[in-house]
C-alpha cells in the first residue's frame, strides 16, 4: 500500500510534479508581497513609459490613406480630362448636324426650278433665249459689281424735321399777332428769324 501511497504524490510514473510559476509557491510569494522566485519584476506603471506618437498601426494607416488619395486624384484627373474631351466632341457634332442641315436647306433649295434659275443668271450671267444681257462696266473696263454701291452716287441726306417745340413756339407766336389779308399764315412760318 505503501507503494500506491507513493504513487498518487509522484504521479504515475513515479516522478514529481515540479514547482514552477504555475505552482501554488511563485503564488503564495507574490500574495505574500514578495517577489516571485525566478527573478521577475513587478510591471512599470504605464505613466512612467513615454508612448510613441506614432504607432506602427497609425504609420500603415497613413500610408494606406496616402495610396488612396493619390489614387483617387489621378481618377478624378482622367474622369475631368474624359468630361472635357466628351464635351469637345459634343461640340462638334452639333457643329457637324448643323452643317448637315444647312446642306440638306441647299439641297432642298435646288431642287426648286425658280431657284436655279435665279442663281444662273446672278452667278453666271445666264439669260433664256430672245433676252438681251447689258454689262456696266466701269472706267477701267472692269465690270462693276451689282453689291456695290456706284461710287459717283452720293449719299442722300435723309430731311430732318423741324422739332415739335418749335413748330409749339411758332404757332404761339401766330396766335399771338394774327396774319393780315396781305400776308397768309404760310408767310409767317416761312420767316420765323424777325
Amino acid at each position: 500500500m505503501a507503494d500506491r501511497r507513493g504513487d498518487r504524490e509522484n504521479g504515475p510514473r513515479g516522478s514529481r510534479r515540479p514547482a514552477g510559476p504555475r505552482g501554488a509557491r511563485p503564488r503564495a510569494a507574490a500574495a505574500a508581497g514578495r517577489p516571485a522566485s525566478r527573478g521577475t519584476t513587478p510591471a512599470a506603471p504605464a505613466a512612467s513609459r513615454p508612448r510613441p506618437k506614432l504607432t506602427g498601426r497609425a504609420a500603415i494607416l497613413l500610408v494606406v490613406l496616402t495610396v488612396l488619395a493619390v489614387s483617387y486624384a489621378s481618377s478624378m484627373r482622367a474622369w475631368l480630362q474624359q468630361r472635357e474631351h466628351i464635351a469637345d466632341l459634343r461640340a462638334q457634332i452639333d457643329k457637324s448636324e448643323s452643317e448637315i442641315a444647312k446642306l440638306e436647306r441647299e439641297k432642298r433649295r435646288l431642287d426648286d426650278d425658280a431657284y436655279v434659275v435665279q442663281q444662273a443668271r446672278e452667278r453666271f450671267n445666264y439669260v433664256f433665249p430672245g433676252e438681251k444681257s447689258y454689262r456696266v462696266l466701269d472706267e477701267n473696263g472692269e465690270p462693276v459689281d451689282l453689291a456695290a454701291p456706284l461710287p459717283d452716287a452720293p449719299d442722300p441726306e435723309p430731311e430732318v424735321p423741324p422739332a415739335w417745340w418749335d413748330t409749339a413756339w411758332e404757332s404761339v407766336k401766330l396766335a399771338g399777332v394774327p396774319p393780315t389779308d396781305d400776308e397768309g399764315p404760310a408767310d409767317k412760318l416761312e420767316a420765323p428769324d424777325q
